[in-house]
């Protein structure tokens, strides 16, 4: 079954892995997971397995992770800030 969830969402996926994890057993265990994002959508077991860690050691660890593999477009517009006025 796939599932497709906004990345505001994320953690509640990410919290149901067993920690240490290695980012090929994230990308079996969430290959149906879809990630909604800004602009677009992405596979969340594809985009985790393009990491070059060897491991997580807890699940905002693989956020941070995450959140740096995503396309630069995936939480709003570049270049814009909300200081900027």
């Amino acid at each position: 079954m796939t599932r497709t969830i906004r990345l505001n969402r994320i953690g509640g996926v990410l919290s149901e892995l067993e920690y240490p994890v290695d980012p090929s057993t994230v990308a079996t265990e969430c290959e149906d997971v879809t990630i909604r994002l800004a602009d677009g959508e992405v596979n969340l077991g594809a985009t985790v397995s393009g990491s070059a860690a060897a491991e997580f050691a807890s699940a905002e660890e693989l956020r941070t992770e995450l959140m740096s593999l995503l396309p630069r477009r995936a939480v709003g517009e570049p270049f814009q800030s909300d200081g900027d006025a």
